[in-house]
């Protein structure tokens, strides 16, 4: 007797597709406590940006509450539509999210150099600012450009490496790449 699995995601694993509106939600809160960090000169906020960015790349929005919220609370109230995004360049952005945010905490706690985080975090709500207000992602551009470049392979992510039948797929479907309507 032979016995049939799934390919079941495990917990530690990152949503693909990704929900953009999700994605920008998030990083508009990203921005609120990395400038609440900054306006009220609160490092340990840093600890908080710190393990959300961790706790979204090891396991997608299952262990971050900023993520829970928006996906809980935020889209559903404010129904927010469901728009589908490739999950590995995400992934990458909020590694490289995980850099500021360790850096800065570390800056702040570890040296004191409380200045010299803010700095860091200025970058930090400079990028999660066009992901939450423009739906930008630097992050998923510098994905785009690794793989590219062969830095990252192409298997990683076939939307990705090759964009342009993503595009011709979803414009059939009457989308845009990032999954809004297309508007005439």
């Amino acid at each position: 007797m032979t016995s049939v699995t799934q390919n079941k995601p495990s917990f530690f694993s990152f949503p693909h597709p990704i929900n953009a509106s999700v994605a920008r939600a998030v990083a508009g809160g990203v921005v609120i406590m990395a400038v609440a960090t900054i306006m009220f000169d609160q490092p340990w906020i840093t600890l908080l940006l710190a393990y959300g960015f961790i706790a979204r790349v090891a396991a997608g929005p299952r262990l971050s509450p900023l993520a829970i919220l928006v996906t809980k609370v935020i889209v559903p109230k404010f129904g927010l539509p469901y728009r589908p995004v490739a999950g590995p360049p995400k992934r990458f952005a909020a590694s490289i999210g995980i850099v500021f945010s360790v850096t800065a905490a570390v800056l702040a706690l570890g040296f004191g150099l409380n200045g010299a985080a803010y700095i860091v975090l200025g970058g930090l709500i400079f990028a999660a600012g066009l992901e939450s207000v423009f739906g930008f992602c630097m992050g998923c551009q510098i994905f785009g450009f690794l793989i590219n470049w062969g830095v990252i392979p192409a298997s990683v992510c076939e939307d990705c490496a090759n964009f342009s039948q993503r595009a011709k797929r979803m414009a059939a479907r009457g989308l845009r790449p990032d999954g809004s309507p297309l508007v005439d």
